[in-house]
């Protein structure tokens, strides 16, 4: 297991970690993208089907690069630097990124400090 540092309480991570998700009584184990200019994290479409993660909850106006699109919102369970984490994500298609899952603000307020150099 990796040992996380702690500075002023909080948990310090790099720019991509291992993320543990919940899905249907098992768990997956990906490498996920930590965005700090990321509003909302988001998971990408296929992988969300694969996992069986659902039901759509409420869809969102989002805003990227690429221009404003409305996105579907899920709820999932994850595990970062050993918290275990439930929030929002959004839907979007990640087939053509290097991660499939995508950690934003919404998560990285609950206590984490990013480190380029991890």
């Amino acid at each position: 297991m990796v040992k996380y540092n702690l500075l002023a309480g909080k948990t310090v991570i790099g720019l991509a970690e291992k993320v543990s998700i919940s899905h249907g009584g098992g768990k997956k184990i990906v490498i996920a993208k930590i965005d700090t200019g990321a509003t909302k994290s988001s998971i990408d479409t296929s992988f969300a089907a694969e996992l069986n993660l659902g039901p759509v909850i409420k869809s969102k106006l989002v805003k990227s690069a690429h221009g404003s699109k409305l996105r579907p919102i899920i709820e999932a369970k994850i595990e970062l630097a050993g918290k275990k984490i439930k929030s929002e994500f959004t839907l979007a298609d990640r087939a053509h990124m290097k991660y499939r899952i995508l950690i934003g603000q919404n998560i990285l307020k609950d206590g984490f400090l990013i480190d380029p150099n991890k």
